[in-house]
C-alpha cells in the first residue's frame, strides 16, 4: 500500500516537471523583440524609423524613381545577420539575388518597398515579420534578424 502511495506522489511530480517551457504569446514576443531591436539601435548609435507592424529601418540611400510594390520582381544585394553580428546568409558577390517581393519574409516585403532603384536600407526585423517560431540551422526560433539590402532593380 505504501508503494502505491509514493507512486501517486511521484507520477504527478514527473508529469509537471516534464512540462515544456511555457510558450510566449505573440504580444509578449513582440515586446521582447522590440527591446532587442532598441538595444541594438542604442548599442550601435543608430537612428531608425519604425512602421506600425514593428519593423525598424534605416534608409542609407532612398534610391531613384518609383518604388517596388509587393508583387514586384526584385534584384538585390543583401546580407542577413543576427544582433550579435553572426552572418547567416548573403548573396554571392557580383550576383544579385532575384525573387518576387511577395515570396520573401514579411519584413522584406514591407521594407524593400520603402526604397527606389539603387536604394540601400537596413531592416531590423522582429521575429513575427521573419521566421517566427521556426528555427533554422543558423538561428533560434523567435530571432530578430537584421538585413542590409541594396535594391539593384525591380520590375
Amino acid at each position: 500500500m505504501k508503494k502505491y502511495f509514493y507512486l501517486l506522489l511521484i507520477i504527478p511530480f514527473l508529469i509537471f516537471s516534464c512540462k515544456t517551457t511555457d510558450t510566449v504569446t505573440p504580444e509578449e514576443q513582440a515586446k521582447i523583440d522590440k527591446a532587442i531591436i532598441l538595444k541594438y539601435i542604442a548599442d550601435n548609435s543608430l537612428t531608425a524609423d519604425s512602421t506600425a507592424s514593428g519593423l525598424y529601418y534605416i534608409i542609407a540611400d532612398s534610391g531613384v524613381g518609383a518604388k517596388p510594390i509587393s508583387t514586384s520582381r526584385i534584384k538585390v544585394y543583401y546580407k542577413g545577420y543576427l544582433t550579435n553580428g553572426f552572418v547567416f546568409d548573403q548573396n554571392d558577390p557580383g550576383f544579385p539575388f532575384e525573387t518576387f517581393l511577395s515570396s520573401v519574409i514579411k519584413g522584406w516585403t514591407e521594407g524593400v518597398q520603402l526604397i527606389g532603384k539603387g536604394g540601400k536600407i537596413k531592416l531590423l526585423v522582429p521575429s513575427a515579420l521573419a521566421y517566427g517560431t521556426q528555427a533554422t540551422a543558423d538561428f533560434e526560433a523567435n530571432s530578430v534578424l537584421i538585413f542590409d539590402i541594396e535594391l539593384e532593380s525591380f520590375q
